[in-house]
């Protein structure tokens, strides 16, 4: 069990080189992205790409919301097997290991896409990946606060959200480019073919992915002057783990982070922070897509795959470093209010462009890219007050139980998102998106967050 003076020994040797490197490890300027990276393309797949795939398939709004966003309680209901993450193997095992079998059921996804009337199968296909990639989260989340020390962690939140969100805008833009090019290529409009491929395209990267993690992530025993994932968050309890002493450590793991203060404003805010966010984002792309006479632009498959995949991670990856910048110079406390403002700011941009439907699409390009840039920038200062809010001996546990919340606040107004814009049509649906993202800011006034030095 590392020692109080072993610890401040490892943060030492750890901030006293660039990116926490010494002389026989890699740095986490590599492998920090690569993780991400790989974090962000199955969460994509199943609650962005899956849109434009079933809207492909000709699914109408409200099932596309729903079932996606029911999808996606596997984010909601990864704490519960969170802390067996921590008790068996060890998070780099659990991360590679997730990342073969993601590779595995994205080749199924790639079966299910080529099979006419296969909407259910895929369905199945899409549940699995959304487990095995809550599963991943968790370890990978785990080994994040494991491996870099707070001040690193703030420094480092720009880079894992700009990363992470171009892993989003690459299930948003390339792959849906790469399906609907193919789709034309092969002849008339063969969306199977197209989507296959780019399932295909997901299982390869899952695999070398995994392979390389296998060989550049650190194990314990390597020097890398920080703490690894090998050593047991919960080696102060004495027994033998066994069913009833997992039961045992897994209250203890609710009860320390419910032991917190303010801790119901801080639940408030994480659940209901990014409901207008999740309203606009749900449905921009099916907005994109759908034609003129249903209230949508009528673009391309191809074309909302270049929206996305060009200008947009350029703007998030500005908007994520100087996130991270800011919150490390200024202080939590000084930036969250107004970074969340203005990624509020962006959604009305979406209400404009369903309200004039412009048909030069410079309009949706720029719209696109100052809410790349504002996604960037707000979630940089809100992914440090989530990070706040464990405690050391559960970091990856605690960190699940914060993004779960998070999640179900992703879901609800997700599931909702389809109905409403069937019944509010496109101009009042992200209007009202605007006003859902209201509430949240205004619970940022009451977060217990203490003043901090400027670095």
């Amino acid at each position: 069990m590392t020692t109080e003076s072993e610890t401040d020994s490892n943060k030492t040797s750890t901030e006293s080189s660039p990116g926490g490197k010494t002389a026989n490890s890699v740095s986490p300027k590599v492998f920090i992205p690569t993780l991400y990276f790989m974090e962000g393309l199955p969460y994509t797949l199943v609650n962005l790409t899956a849109v434009v795939f079933y809207k492909n398939l000709g699914a109408d709004n409200a099932f596309i919301g729903s079932v996606t966003s029911t999808l996606a309680f596997a984010w909601t209901l990864k704490f519960a097997w969170a802390p067996f993450v921590d008790l068996y193997g060890t998070r780099r095992g659990w991360i590679v290991v997730a990342q073969l079998v993601l590779a595995a059921l994205c080749a199924l996804l790639a079966v299910c896409a080529s099979l006419p009337g296969s909407i259910l199968l895929s369905v199945g296909a899409f549940a699995l990946i959304a487990l095995a990639s809550a599963t991943h989260d968790v370890a990978i989340d785990g080994y994040y606060m494991d491996v870099l020390n707070k001040q690193q962690q703030a420094v480092y939140v720009g880079v894992r959200n700009a990363i992470y969100k171009i892993a989003v805008l690459f299930g948003q833009g390339p792959l849906v480019m790469l399906a609907g090019y193919v789709a034309v290529a092969a002849g008339g409009n063969n969306l199977s073919a197209g989507w296959a491929t780019a399932f295909s395209l997901c299982c390869v990267l899952f695999l070398l992915f995994g392979i390389l993690h296998l060989f550049i992530l650190p194990k314990a025993g390597d020097s890398t002057g920080i703490n690894l994932p090998d050593a047991k968050p919960f080696e102060s309890f004495d027994e033998k783990p066994t069913l009833l002493g997992n039961l045992k450590r897994f209250g203890s793991v609710l009860q320390t982070f419910i032991d917190q203060e303010r801790i119901a404003i801080i639940c408030l805010y994480i659940f209901i922070f990014r409901f207008g966010d999740a309203l606009m984002l749900k449905m921009s792309m099916p907005f994109l897509l759908d034609t003129k006479e249903k209230g949508g632009l009528a673009i391309s498959t191809q074309d909302v795959g270049l929206i996305y995949g060009t200008v947009g991670p350029v703007f998030l990856l500005l908007g994520g470093l100087l996130g991270g910048y800011l919150v490390s110079k200024y202080g939590l406390k000084k930036c969250l209010l107004p970074t969340a403002l203005i990624q509020s700011g962006a959604i009305p941009l979406y209400w404009a462009l369903a309200f004039f439907r412009p048909e030069n699409y410079a309009w949706v390009y720029a719209a696109n890219s100052f809410e790349q840039f504002s996604y960037g920038l707000g979630t940089a200062a809100y992914t440090v007050f989530l990070l706040s809010v464990v405690k050391p001996q559960y970091k990856a546990a605690h960190y699940a139980i914060a993004t779960a919340i998070m999640a179900f606040g992703l879901n609800v107004p997700g599931y909702l998102s389809g109905y409403l814009t069937e019944w509010l049509g496109y101009p009042n649906f992200f209007l009202v998106s605007f006003l859902a993202s209201i509430p949240g800011i205004i619970t940022i006034f009451f977060l217990p967050i203490k003043e901090e030095k400027a670095a």
